[in-house]
């Protein structure tokens, strides 16, 4: 790799080396970066493209008056660059969110040689932006001698957010898994305000941390994963309980009977411990809400629906328009080329032509949003500290909503993944396209705010999976392996910042799922913003591979014994995880070793147990789940989450990391040690998961 295009990698970037989760040191391949570099939109194919995106880089800020947004944190002062043409002069001005004006900020002594720009020469002013702003969304304009004026958002994030109550605990589960007898086959909303409820005031737990709900196709087949969802900012209607529409209670009597006979296979499907079929569910529910939606909705019901559209405005209608098409012309990448493009007079007809259609996905949302609102305050209303903790997927399906109507910030023919680690040692491609870091900024981060926006509007926190993803993804180009990509780094100032401003403002916490390869202070950089880091209790090891006493984990952290990427804990003990990798072909290293090794971690952890007083020779498998529970339960871990799974005896792992076909991954329904299905009616009496929480309140 010559010095210029590693000069260009780093201005844009792109890293060229990096240490992997072992701490070797790894050179990234040169058609890697080109590869990557050409996803950035530069080319650097041939010496003469390397120079001309060096002096490219070098004038692109030169060729604007302000950048395109700001972000300052409330407790630091910050310096402005203004670039305007030589020999005018220049103020700066700062509009507060709503209207008001701000404070001046002054001109700073400052004194840089002008710059040619094409044919003239361009002069920089610094400013001085003080501290102590107001958190929010403001306007910075620049008002030039010539008349002109420009602006950009400022944006002034918290310093950090508020702590989370001390020392609480709560369920984590996955919804869709967790149903009742009035399911229709598929956990729903009202499953989780009947939850809420009962763990709240039976078991006094601060919180449930559910998957994300994202929005999935809809139409069949449904993406089993909501890690691949179609929409981050949408949640998928399948959640809707449609008895709980208000309109339901004046369906007329056939109208009702049909949506009872619609009902009837997948309420008897919530007995079986067979696979989910969303598509079942989806159909069923897709059938009688266009029945309920049918009924005419009193005005009160119907200025409500109308302000839910005008807060959410065109990012809804993007997201209704895309449903309805696919709806006719089947998966987006069977579409003709005109409607690739959601601004085109194609598409623009269609808007018309479905405007019913776009009208149902719209009414669809609004029903979520006022089912999740309800969930949460159920929450509140039983005494949870924190409530619903949602979660938030890395990126988005690659023929979905997002990817159709933020095509322009979204990165082209790379996808997102993880290098070889400890959940899949030949790396992973989640074939998600990623954020371009330089084109989100162009639009001031508000697709990033405004999907935060909504996953926070009605939730006490949000559980940010692969949170190392707002310092750097890991980028593959298309046609090489996940071992082949490389890191590009993201503005974490910027995302973190707005990630933290959006909660504040929702009054919820933040959790950041940092494990896999971290850099050590992306950890402390994240507990100085107030974020909760994961703690995974198989994976806390201190350099010296031996296990910390329980008293030295992380504080500021929510902590579990598993994870929805491993096998609940009894399963993980049998070492069950180790021969499904082995049967999928995802071990790079013999089973043999991986049996080994396993067996000395766990006979590390029975030492560890034992020497805490928690655990006694020949104990039985139940009493090692309830010891290690004890265990995280004795550590000062601000938030301490048990598994569902774990509560039941539930045996099968969720989800396989790298597998897509070979694994029945996220259809798999809560079920107990035997295998038979464990519905939301029988928790109340279940005294081992009583049992576990009391394990995990600790002492």
């Amino acid at each position: 790799m010559t010095a210029d295009l590693a000069r260009l990698a780093a201005l844009h970037g792109v890293a060229t080396e990096y240490q992997d989760q072992a701490g070797r040191h790894r050179v990234v391949s040169e058609d890697t970066i080109v590869a990557v570099l050409a996803a950035l939109g530069v080319a650097a194919g041939t010496p003469h493209e390397v120079s001309t995106a060096l002096e490219q880089a070098r004038l692109a800020p030169w060729r604007r008056v302000l950048p395109p947004v700001y972000v300052l944190r409330e407790d630091r002062s910050g310096r402005c660059e203004v670039r305007v043409p030589a020999g005018l002069a220049v103020h700066l001005t700062i509009e507060f969110e709503g209207g008001a004006p701000g404070p001046t900020p002054p001109q700073l002594p400052h004194y840089a040689a002008p710059v040619d720009v094409e044919d003239r020469a361009v002069a920089e002013v610094l400013f001085e932006l003080p501290s102590g702003l107001p958190t929010g969304w403001h306007t910075l304009r620049a008002h030039v001698s010539d008349g002109s004026v420009a602006a950009c958002p400022l944006v002034v994030t918290p310093a950090r957010l508020a702590e989370p109550p001390a020392r609480g605990w709560g369920l984590a589960l996955q919804l869709y898994a967790t149903r009742s007898a009035r399911s229709w086959g598929i956990g729903d909303l009202a499953d989780l305000a009947d939850l809420v409820r009962w763990s709240g005031f039976a078991l006094g737990a601060d919180f449930v941390q559910v998957n994300p709900l994202h929005a999935a196709s809809p139409v069949a087949p449904m993406e089993p994963s909501p890690y691949l969802p179609v929409s981050r900012r949408f949640a998928n209607p399948i959640y809707v309980r449609v008895e709980q529409v208000p309109e339901y209670a004046y369906l007329p009597p056939p109208s009702r009977d049909r949506v009872a006979q619609l009902a009837e296979g997948p309420l008897a499907s919530d007995h079986s411990a067979e696979l989910l079929d969303r598509d079942a569910c989806w159909a069923a529910k897709r059938a009688a809400l266009e029945l309920v939606h049918a009924v005419p909705r009193p005005p009160g019901r119907e200025a409500a629906y109308q302000a839910y559209r005008r807060r959410e405005g065109r990012g809804l209608d993007d997201f209704a328009t895309w449903c309805a098409l696919v709806e006719r012309y089947g998966p987006m990448e069977d579409w003709p080329e005109p409607l690739r493009d959601p601004r085109s007079e194609r598409v623009a007809q269609e808007r018309t032509a479905l405007a019913d259609r776009i009208e149902f996905h719209c009414w669809l949302q609004w029903l979520l949003d006022d089912q999740l609102a309800a969930t949460h305050e159920a929450a509140l209303g039983a005494g949870m500290r924190v409530g619903v903790v949602h979660d938030l997927a890395v990126g988005v399906h690659p023929y979905g909503a997002d990817a159709w109507s933020l095509a322009p910030v979204l990165a082209g023919g790379v996808t997102v993944g993880a290098p070889p680690d400890m959940y899949n040692q030949r790396g992973q491609d989640w074939s998600q396209p990623p954020w371009l870091p330089g084109a989100l900024a162009e639009a001031g981060f508000a697709p990033y705010r405004d999907m935060l926006r909504t996953i926070l509007r009605h939730s006490g926190g949000i559980r940010v999976d692969h949170v190392l993803g707002l310092f750097r993804l890991w980028w593959i180009p298309q046609g090489m392996s996940p071992d082949q990509g490389t890191y590009v780094s993201y503005d974490h100032d910027a995302l973190v910042g707005i990630l933290a401003l959006e909660a504040q403002r929702a009054g919820a916490i933040v959790v950041g799922e940092d494990l896999g390869t971290v850099e050590p202070w992306v950890q402390d950089y994240l507990g100085s913003r107030g974020i909760l880091g994961t703690t995974i209790l198989w994976f806390e090891r201190r350099p010296d591979g031996s296990i910390p006493e329980p008293g030295h984990w992380r504080a500021e952290v929510l902590a579990s014994v598993t994870t929805h990427d491993l096998p609940p804990t009894a399963a993980y003990l049998a070492g069950e995880h180790i021969a499904l990798r082995d049967r999928l072909d995802l071990l790079a290293t013999p089973v043999a070793v991986e049996r080994e090794n396993h067996e000395r971690e766990q006979a590390s952890w029975r030492d560890a147990l034992t020497a805490q007083g928690l655990l006694v020779p020949d104990a039985g498998e139940a009493d090692v789940v309830l010891a290690l529970h004890r265990f995280v339960g004795r550590t000062p871990a601000r938030l301490r989450a048990l598994s569902l799974g774990d509560a039941v005896g539930d045996r099968r792992a969720q989800n396989q990391p790298g597998t897509h076909e070979q694994y029945p991954n996220w259809r798999i329904p809560l079920t107990d040690r035997a295998g038979r299905p464990v519905l939301l009616e029988e928790l109340a009496a279940d005294p081992r998961l009583r049992e576990l929480g009391e394990a995990l309140r600790g002492e």
